[in-house]
């Protein structure tokens, strides 16, 4: 099995899910005062980090055209934010999905250099490693969501061309 296309495939999956839960949730949960972490930031979170680490480098990566700065990070805003729209989240998905697969196709899995000083492994781990995290975050909003009875349906692949 090709690895490239396996990599490519679980991204998809995960931003799938993703894509399923903003769409899904409801506007009492978009920006909830409940929330510590705000549904919508979580997800613009994840959206930022895979759109980061997809990047054969750091000096390679452009900020999405809509990103509002320190937005990227979880750390609880010391200002208010505006909160992004859903149809905001759901284009920074769709930007995402293009990254992946134009990123995946070129991307060198062999590097021992994952292209980001502050990621101690290679460019193969780093792929595993952002999966992760875009699940992790995906998984917490649809915990969310199963508490205020809306399941999200597990994807489990993405045919990846």
């Amino acid at each position: 099995m090709n690895m490239k296309k396996v990599i490519k495939s679980q991204y998809l999956a995960a931003l799938a899910m993703l894509e399923k839960a903003i769409a899904e949730c409801p506007e009492a949960l978009w920006n909830s005062s409940a929330d510590r972490n705000k549904f919508w930031h979580v997800a613009y979170h994840a959206l930022f980090y895979t759109h980061l680490y997809i990047q054969p480098a750091e000096s390679d990566f452009v900020l999405w055209a809509k990103h509002r700065e320190n937005y990227g990070s979880m750390e609880p805003a010391k200002e208010i934010r505006e909160p992004y729209s859903k149809a905001d989240l759901l284009e920074y998905v769709g930007f995402c999905r293009e990254e992946v697969g134009a990123k995946t196709a070129v991307l060198d899995f062999t590097s021992p250099n994952s292209g980001f000083y502050w990621i101690p492994f290679g460019k193969l781990e780093l792929q595993f490693y952002s999966i992760r995290h875009l699940q992790h975050h995906t998984g917490e909003l649809c915990d969310r969501l199963g508490a205020a009875g809306i399941d999200v349906e597990w994807v489990g692949m993405q045919e990846a061309a």
